[in-house]
């Protein structure tokens, strides 16, 4: 035990003087059992080699009460910073399951924004709706707004008014009008596509492949609608979803206009010229090197069923 102590200075000596005394102490014992009768030495050996004992003792008690101190600090400033982690984990936790429970409020919600999205969502009735929240203050009383209230009291939804804070937030700073609609998403529509289609002598239907900015996807549907294009099939496979941004870009003709997505436009095509279509694209002022017959569009006549190809 001796041995492991790495003291210095003063505590060295203490340390020199304890093993002279305890090898007088071995020593006077052998000659004790070599038949010496005189204990005296012996006593006054053992009683200093007791006093170093003793001194030694108090020394170690000293140093193991500074060690303990010390570890007492030590234990204080790691329990410290272990509450200080257990703080700043719960604080982690806390949002994360606030995040959570917001999520799971919302479920398999969107928020639908603008005053026409708005309104045809709740008109057209293929979303499921939840609750209405309209923007607080004087600019509630627009008739416009009205209307889109009267609509959702209509259709018995619940209508919040909240602060435009809370509006910006929930649309991430899109131009949402003092109006949101939390509903259900719409989906690209997967049914047979000559499905509920009026019939016409030469139906015009727009192909689009891999359209993947939503803005430009909600202007051709504005487009498409206003010019009487009778079907939109967009391709799966790369091109954006039909979300609220392309609702908000179209002035809300998405909840009106049934977009039709295909996996396959390839073979699609292939079986609409089988059935007699047409399938017209596009090309450069510079169309020398393209195969397929080029015209001028202000010559171009429909007469017969068409696919008008855009995109990729």
């Amino acid at each position: 035990m001796l041995l492991l102590l790495p003291w210095s200075g003063r505590s060295r000596l203490t340390f020199s003087r304890l093993s002279c005394h305890v090898s007088s102490y071995h020593v006077t014992a052998i000659l004790q059992h070599a038949g010496d009768g005189s204990c005296t030495p012996v006593e006054k050996r053992r009683h200093k080699s007791n006093s170093g004992s003793n001194n030694w003792k108090g020394h170690e008690r000293s140093v193991q009460s500074r060690k303990e101190g010390t570890k007492k600090d030590t234990d204080r400033r790691v329990s410290s910073e272990l509450r200080k982690l257990c703080l700043e984990d719960f604080s982690t936790e806390r949002e994360r399951m606030l995040r959570s429970a917001l999520e799971q409020e919302a479920g398999d919600f969107e928020v639908v924004f603008g005053i026409s999205p708005c309104l045809l969502a709740l008109s057209q009735g293929r979303r499921k709706v939840r609750k209405l929240f309209v923007k607080d203050g004087d600019s509630s009383l627009r008739a416009s707004l009205l209307k889109v209230c009267e609509e959702a009291f209509r259709q018995g939804v619940q209508i919040q008014r909240v602060s435009k804070t809370r509006l910006d937030r929930m649309t991430s700073g899109r131009v949402h009008q003092g109006v949101c609609l939390q509903a259900s998403p719409l989906d690209y529509l997967t049914d047979d596509l000559d499905s509920k289609l009026e019939r016409k002598d030469n139906p015009l239907w727009l192909v689009l492949d891999r359209i993947q900015d939503p803005m430009n996807l909600g202007a051709i549907l504005r487009t498409s609608f206003f010019l009487g294009v009778d079907r939109v099939v967009s391709s799966l496979r790369d091109s954006c979803p039909l979300s609220p941004v392309v609702s908000k870009a179209s002035s809300g003709v998405m909840e009106v206009f049934g977009v039709y997505g295909c996996k396959n436009l390839e073979d699609m095509l292939k079986s609409k010229v089988v059935q007699g279509w047409q399938v017209v694209g596009t090309v450069a002022a510079d169309a020398d090197r393209c195969q397929a017959p080029v015209i001028q569009c202000s010559h171009f006549q429909m007469t017969k069923p068409t696919l008008l190809l855009m995109g990729g």
